[in-house]
């Protein structure tokens, strides 16, 4: 099994480019199968989820044909509406292409998704809203069969707003019948670049980064190319690594009105902060001050950023305290980090955490892709070398890390 080995103590210095969104780009990949024909997408991040979707998709009967920038997709021979346990099974978003399969041919049979082990995320809103749309739905020791004759509109009102669940109603209902409308919809900008590929298809779907959204289904999509958006929590990712090292990072290819709630944290936090255009750049000072964070679905502060943000605390002025909003078992990070001398307590959802300037290096192991991160992050500052072990998980997420840290002055690297 690989780990990475970090020598900390190095200020990180320089420019990374920022990757294609690997939460845009999974439900966008997904929605290929919508038009029947070739899509040609350009800023895909080369990440393991990515390269399972890809999976996915070449055992349904679709063929992809990799080029130096830019993917090409063609969904016109899918022969199979069953998405294989194991791939699943390796990743929550897998889950989306059971939407566009029922958008597209009226079928799908798939089991319970898998990924990361953060807490409760039951797929029981897909379902409900399945169902509102006319689909029947049996479930047979573990796999869900879904079958329907047409697709036809309708309100859905969803209980919280679950990004899954808003993207596989849009994928169902882009080439049903009627209108669909979802109140309570996710409105990340994940979505919006969903919503504004599916539209240049041909989809007429209006709403986008609001709570209401409207679907008119249209009969057929067409051929296209997108580039996707850039990476929103990668970004925060390296800006924070920057702060945490006091140093002076510059991003290219970023989108700060996506990021909002993070860098006013991270300016509250003492941190300096520069936009032009699509760069952002932060110059942090020798030691960050304590700031409060709570996590909340888009426009809030990203629940995927919390365990990241958790590790530039464990080193900051004073006492910080993080709520967590979304997923109850997001704190597995933190037993690591107390053990490379980070002092955080977890009372429920709230993490209390006195910042400290001895953060050691350790041997740990990285629990989920962020919280992986998180340690990434402890590790360029600790004393001495950190050890991460399961680092599969981190790259499921992020695409070259160790070369993007390496580039402004981390000392990391690879060990199989």
């Amino acid at each position: 099994m690989s780990k990475f080995i970090i020598q900390g103590g190095k200020k990180l210095e320089g420019e990374i480019k920022i990757s294609g969104s690997k939460n845009a780009a999974l439900p966008i990949i997904a929605g290929t199968i919508l038009n029947g024909g070739r899509t040609t997408l350009y800023n895909v991040p080369n990440i393991q989820d990515v390269n399972t979707m890809f999976e996915i998709l070449k055992d349904i009967g679709a063929t992809i044909i990799k080029k130096k920038n830019k993917i090409i997709i063609d969904t016109s021979k899918i022969h199979k509406y069953e998405i294989a346990d194991n791939l699943m099974r390796k990743m929550r978003s897998s889950v989306i292409i059971a939407g566009a399969l029922i958008g597209k041919y009226h079928q799908a049979k798939f089991s319970y998704p898998g990924g990361c082990d953060i807490g409760a995320r039951p797929i029981d809103l897909h379902l409900k809203s399945f169902e509102k749309l006319g689909i029947t739905i049996k479930e047979e020791y573990g796999e869900m069969i879904c079958n329907t004759e047409k697709i036809i509109g309708t309100q859905i009102h969803l209980d919280f707003p679950s990004v899954g669940a808003t993207e596989n109603i849009i994928l169902a209902s882009c080439i049903g019948e009627g209108v669909t409308i979802i109140n309570n919809a996710a409105r990340e900008p994940e979505i919006e670049d969903l919503i504004k590929f599916l539209n240049k298809m041909g989809g007429k779907i209006k709403g986008a980064g609001t709570d209401k959204i409207e679907i008119t289904g249209v009969k057929h999509l067409s051929e296209i190319s997108y580039n996707i958006m850039p990476d929103r929590i990668e970004a925060g990712t390296y800006l924070i690594a920057g702060a945490i090292t006091g140093g002076d990072v510059k991003l290219l290819n970023a989108n700060s009105m996506h990021i909002e709630p993070v860098l006013d944290k991270l300016i509250e936090a003492n941190c300096k902060i520069s936009i032009n255009k699509s760069e952002i750049e932060l110059i942090a000072p020798k030691r960050v001050k304590a700031v409060d964070i709570k996590t909340m679905p888009y426009p809030g502060f990203p629940t995927d950023l919390q365990s990241i943000f958790g590790a530039l605390l464990s080193t900051a002025k004073g006492t910080s305290i993080i709520t967590e909003n979304i997923f109850e078992s997001r704190y597995k990070y933190v037993q690591e980090l107390n053990r490379m001398g980070a002092k955080i307590k977890v009372e429920g959802r709230s993490a209390v955490i006195k910042g400290t300037r001895k953060i050691q290096g350790a041997n740990v192991i990285a629990t989920d892709l962020r919280g992986g991160a998180a340690l990434i992050m402890a590790g360029l500052i600790a004393k001495g070398i950190t050890q991460i072990e399961n680092i599969e998980y981190i790259l499921r997420g992020y695409e070259n890390i160790e070369q993007k840290l390496k580039n402004i002055g981390a000392k990391i690297f690879v060990e199989n």
